[in-house]
Order: C-alpha cells, then structure tokens, then sequence
C-alpha cells in the first residue's frame, strides 16, 4: 500500500535474535529527521533481503516512527554426512565451508541444493553413477537448523569395454596402450585405470593423436567420441571413431627467418632430415632444442613456427621452420624460493647464470643440475618470469623443494654375547642451512664399539674447494661368536681430504691420514690372522696418502635420471709407517632415462691391492663384497676369500670359518626402476627390479667366481633419509655362502 511521505522521528526494528541493530541501519537508504517515501521503503526492503539474513522484511510506519519488522533465516547447527566411505567427511566438510554450508552460516536451501548437486559431480567423477545423495534438515532450539547429507554409493561403475573404430594400420591393442584408461586388469583396485573420467579421456585423445602424428599421419583425425552407460549405471562403454589417412615422409626441410647467423648451428640440431617418415616428436624435439640454442645465446624467447606443405599424391611433406628469436634478453634478478632452511647463498653459489647479464640457458640447465648435486632438495624448478613495461629484462626464479637432510637414531638391544647393546647416531647433511656435514657415531657392543666425528664442507674455499675430516676409533672382535674371546682390533686414526676442482663436473682429490692399528690374538685365532700378525706385529703405524679423481655429470645426485658418475681414487701406504701398500678403486655408473620416470642405471667397481715391500696384502686393508650396495641375497661382506679357526695349539682347522675378504675386487649392478603404479612419476617412492654380479679375490680376479642374483625392490625418499628394501634370488650361489634374501639400507643409488 501507498503511504504518504512523512518525517522520521525514530525507528524501531523488531524481530533481530542475532543480527546487530547497527546493521540493519547501516543499510536504510533513510535517517532519523529526513523523510521517508515509498522509494525508499521499496529500497530498504530490496537491501536488507540482499544481506542474506533475512528471509520475511516489512517496512511499516507508526506516525511518524519507521517500524521495522525482520524475521532472520534460521542458521546452520550442525552439517553431518550419513553413508560416507568412498570420500574423507573432514575433507568434505572443508570444500563445504568455502561453498557456504558450515556450522553457523546462514541457512539457504538454494545453497544447500548446489551443495548437494556438487557432492554428486564427486562422486560421478570417481565412477559412482548410481550414487543418491538426500538432504534432511532438522529445525532445533534458537532458530536452528541440522543438515544431513545421506549418500547411499551403491556399486561404482567401471569401464567395461573400449572399442576403436576405423583403424586399417595398426591393432587396437596399440592404440589401448597408449590410453590411461582401460577395461581394468589385476592393478586396477590400485592405479583405478578402469574408473571413467572426461579429463582423463581428454588426454587419452590427444595420445592416441600424438601417436599416429609421430608415424607420420598428418591428416590423422578423431572423428567422433561416444560414452555410454549400462541401464543399470555399473557399465561404461567407449567408442572412439578415428580416420587414419596416409603416412607421409619429409621431401624437404628448410630454415627461414632470423637466423642470426646460426644457420649451420641450427641445421646440425634438426632430428628429421629428407627421406625420413614425418614424427611430430622428432620435429618438437629439433624446436626445443633450436629455442634452447639461441637461449644460450641470450634469446630467451625465441619461437619455431613450424609449416606444411603436402603433396598428397605422392604422400609427401615439405617443412618450413620460421625462426623468430625476439629481443636477446638481460636476466634482472635472480630469486630463490622454497629454502626454508638452506641459506640462500648455498644454492646461489651453484648457480652459473649471472645477474644483470645475458640470459644463457646453458649455463641455467647445468645450474639446475648443479643445485640438484648437492643432494639438499627432492625437486629444483627453474623459470622465467616477464617483467612489466621491459621487452629487453626478466627475472629467473628457482624454486627448490627441501628434503630432510638430518638423522637421528638411537637403539638398544640384548644378546647372550654382547649383553646390553647401546648404539646412537646424528648426522646432518645440511647444517644450520649452510651445506656443510657433520655426523657423529656411537656404538657400545662388546663385538664392534664405534666412536666417529665426520665433517664435510664442499665450499671450504670461496673458489669450492672441499674439506673432508674425521676422527674415529673403532674396536671389533669378529671372532668372538665363535669362542675366541681374545681376538681383537682397534684402530684409532684421522683423515684429511682436500677437493680441488678443475670443471663444473671434475674434481680431483688430495689427503693424508693416520691410523694406529692394534691386534691381539689368542691361540684359537684363524691361521690368516696369525699370519698376519707375525708380519706386522701386534701394533701397527700407518700415514697413507690418497689421490682421487671423480666427474659428476648426474643431473641430481639423490635420484639420479640421466648422467654419468665416475671416480679414481689411489691409497698409497707411505714409508712413515708400517704399512708399504697401494690399493687402486675405480667406479663408474651410468643412468639413462627411459620414459615416464623410467630409469636405466648401471654400476661397475673394480679394485686392486698389493704391496711393495715383498711382505703379505695386510688383511686389514682387504675390501669386502655381499649384501646390499654390492651383491644383493649375500650377508654384507661375506663373499670371497674364507679363513678357518684352529684347535687351540694347534693349526688343524676346525671346520669355522670367517669371511677375510681379497685383495681385489669386482662389483657390476644394473637396475630398472620405475614409479609405483598410479603414482605419476613421482621420485620419492620408486619400485625396481636388478641384477648383480661380484665377488673379492686373492690377488687375479676371475670372472668364473662371480657371485649373481636377481631381484627386486623398493626405495623410498623418507623422512628418516633415502631407504632402498630388496629381496634377491641367488643365482650361483655355493654350499659355503651366507645367503641373505631380504635386506635394507639407508644410503644412495647403489
């Protein structure tokens, strides 16, 4: 009804439980002393229904008092889910909340019907078509309201059949495994590659359309898609229509543009040449790898703009790449991000690429390589970044994701032999951010007592020259489980190492240690140990020295994909001591890529041992073989060369015996690993399959006595370090080897 204008004298409001007054007249377009008038009644209305707090208003006029009247939307107590087990009710609550529907929100039955519709999408989109999703709500006390979302799942739908229509050169079977989704097989309650999904669909087309591009069939075409479901929702089917077309070769590959004098440069990188079928592949690897050259250039845009020319009589492709290498390019600044811990100025100082000069994408793929080096980050991205009103500057911005980089252990145990076993160890590959190790070991069985301080620092020098120190003293009795309690050997020494490089990926190695050596014995000690006592005595002084060289090509060294890594290294023990010995090493591992985060990884180790003072290899240097690191399904260290106890007084054996090791070794591994199945290629968490090879000898290694087994694996970048679990099958193994099928190890690759 029409009222007359009048004069406001007060306003009343009525209704409010939990709206402020203030808010109700912060939105009247009218004051107290101004006049009201049927606009602004209609206004007022119109704003306080727009605040959502109110579901009934009424403006009315009391004389000359504005009324007011209010009845506010009942808010939500409480928002529940009955028959959840497919989704997470704390994740789901979550997604809700940014919708509107949570505890004290304002009540909406239009967002709680979008609520519900959303719910359902989620649960379309994992497979469960016959999923019903029903909302209660429930008035309670104080103008409340209870929301309960009962979902009923049912029976999640899965693909049933794919089918492939059109195809005349290739099977099916190709074409199935190129796609994510599939009919399912026995790893499907895992990867849920049976589970129907448009995005996943998405990408299976443009698969199945890179594949036919990369075997030249340009004119390759989907003609139509078709998604059905059963009447009972539990089916899926697909039907993909595709027209084939011919194969073409490349008649004629040409440059144009601006090629910046580079021609011959750019030419040298084109994978397809005349004659060759047509690849897509091949010709997006030649663009990437045309724009990567003119990047080392200081071109960080450049662009390849590929063309065709077919001659479709005779199946023929002319190609024309047009360059276009934009403005060469200044990097501004470079940014660091993602360290939490690790100080700016450890990864800065592995960085090529320099501030306020020419972009050189070179130099910024070995400074990616070089950060992954250091072993302090699972994930090292590189990007460029534009910056506003510049065409000629950018920012690069290197974002790295730290692993834990530190360890604690602590243990106790309890044996008939060694009693109570108390064992510690820290170490820190990271300390206080700065790049530097520090380790401290602390072992206290009667067998094998341990106390070692370790410390690396790769930049001890600004020009990176590292430091390796530590200090140790050490005590075993190996034989004592056999009943010689006399036996025993201590060695208490230091070492010393400088690094020197002379690359981004070579360095070679400087060092002098010095180690007293302690052996005591009894009469039921094994004939090698005696023998080697009666040359060297019960105390022994040795100061060697050590020379090594080692190349690190790997692109990281946590987990390596691609790359090389060799090193050499001599000990060399000096006339300043007892012991006149040299021991050469040599290792080399190879890593290459295979697809999608599967990895092909070589390792070989060779060794050799002598002395040049005509006396015996001590025992004490000999290198040992078996176990996980070397030849996996053998206990560590017990391949080779056995010695046998004697009855006391005597040198009759007793049929005993303990691994010695050899003078000279030989290891070779290779491994296959890969992601865990509907992982992605994720890094952390990998499955591998391998094969080793290995033994230690007396002197001449022979390649008859190679020890082999074969396996498979786990490795896993925890928070406790990398752990790698194996289970080997010995191959060759003989009546007197110690077999050890299972084993773990916290360390690197091999």
């Amino acid at each position: 009804m029409a009222a007359d204008p009048f004069v406001v004298k007060d306003i009343r409001v009525e209704g409010l439980q939990r709206v402020e007054p203030g808010t109700i007249f912060s939105y009247l377009p009218v004051r107290v002393g101004e006049t009201f008038t049927d606009d602004k009644g209609a206004d007022a209305i119109r704003a306080l229904y727009n605040t959502g707090f109110f579901k009934d208003v009424k403006v009315e006029s009391d004389g000359q008092v504005l009324v007011v009247r209010v009845e506010e939307r009942p808010t939500l107590a409480s928002v529940d889910f009955t028959g959840l087990k497919e989704f997470d009710k704390d994740a789901l609550k979550k997604s809700l909340r940014a919708a509107g529907v949570a505890d004290g929100r304002y009540f909406d039955k239009s967002i709680i019907e979008k609520a519900e519709q959303e719910l359902k999408k989620q649960y379309v989109s994992r497979g469960f078509y016959k999923a019903e999703i029903k909302t209660t709500v429930t008035p309670v006390d104080r103008n409340r309201v209870a929301v309960v979302f009962n979902v009923e799942e049912d029976e999640i739908s899965k693909i049933k059949s794919i089918s492939i229509n059109g195809l005349q050169n290739f099977k099916e079977s190709a074409l199935l495994d190129e796609m994510q989704l599939s009919q399912g097989n026995w790893l499907s309650w895992y990867t849920k590659n049976n589970l129907y999904s448009k995005q996943k669909l998405v990408a299976d087309l443009e698969s199945i359309r890179s594949f036919y591009l990369t075997r030249g069939y340009l004119e390759f075409s989907i003609e139509s898609t078709q998604v059905s479901i059963s009447p009972d929702k539990t089916g899926i089917y697909l039907s993909i229509n595709v027209k084939e077309g011919v194969q073409y070769k490349v008649s004629s590959i040409k440059l144009a543009g601006e090629l910046l004098g580079k021609e011959d440069d750019l030419n040298k990188l084109l994978q397809l040449k005349p004659g060759d079928i047509f690849s897509s592949s091949k010709l997006t690897a030649s663009t990437i790898a045309m724009a990567d050259k003119l990047g080392a250039y200081g071109y960080a845009f450049a662009a390849m703009t590929p063309s065709t020319d077919l001659n479709k009589e005779a199946q023929l492709v002319d190609l024309t790449l047009t360059v276009d290498p934009g403005k060469r390019i200044y990097v501004r600044k470079i940014n660091v991000t993602g360290n939490n811990k690790t100080r700016d100025e450890v990864i800065r100082r592995e960085i090529r690429q320099l501030e306020s000069s020419w972009y050189d994408s070179e130099k910024l793929k070995l400074s990616k390589d070089r950060i992954n080096r250091t072993g302090h980050f699972t994930e090292v991205d590189i990007s460029n970044e534009e910056i506003s009103n510049s065409t000629d500057q950018i920012d690069v911005n290197v974002k790295v994701a730290e692993k834990p980089t530190g360890s604690l252990s602590l243990g106790a145990g309890f044996s008939s032999t060694d009693k109570l076993i108390l064992s510690a160890g820290i170490s820190q590959e990271n300390v206080f951010g700065t790049g530097t190790s520090l380790g401290l070991n602390l072992n206290t069985g009667k067998t094998a007592r341990t106390l070692a301080i370790s410390s690396y620092d790769p930049y001890f020098t600004e020009d990176g020259i590292s430091r390796f120190t530590d200090i140790y003293t050490r005590s075993s009795m190996p034989l004592y489980y056999a009943g010689d309690t006399q036996y025993k050997v201590q060695s208490t020494g230091t070492n010393f190492k400088l690094g020197v490089p002379y690359s981004e990926v070579d360095r070679v190695f400087f060092g002098i240690g010095v180690e007293q050596l302690k052996m005591t014995s009894s009469v039921n000690t094994p004939l090698a140990y005696q023998e080697y006592l009666r040359e060297y005595g019960e105390t022994s002084l040795n100061v060697p020295l050590t020379l090594g060289w080692a190349r690190d090509g790997r692109d990281s060294a946590l987990i390596p994909s691609r790359g090389t890594y060799q090193q050499v290294s001599v000990e060399l023990g000096t006339s300043l001591g007892d012991l006149q010995f040299y021991r050469a090493f040599y290792q080399h591992q190879y890593f290459f890529p295979v697809f999608k985060g599967n990895v092909i990884a070589l390792n070989g180790e060779v060794g050799y041992g002598d002395t040049y003072n005509n006396k015996t290899f001590p025992i004490t240097k000999n290198y040992y073989v078996g176990g996980i690191g070397s030849v996996r399904g053998y206990e560590p260290g017990s391949l080779g060369p056995q010695t046998s106890q004697v009855y006391p007084g005597t040198s009759i054996p007793t049929g005993v015996t303990s691994p010695t090791g050899g003078s000279s070794k030989l290891v070779l591994n290779g491994e296959y690993t890969f992601p865990v199945p509907g992982s992605g290629v994720d890094k952390t968490l990998r499955l591998f399959g391998f094969v080793d090879a290995g033994n230690v000898f007396d002197g001449t290694i022979e390649l008859s006595q190679l020890r082999k087994s074969y396996g498979f694996g786990l490795s896993w970048i925890s928070p406790l370090g990398p752990l790698k679990f194996s289970y080997a099958l010995p191959l060759n193994s003989k009546p007197e080897d110690r077999l050890q099928r299972f084993q773990f190890q916290i360390g690197t690759a091999f």
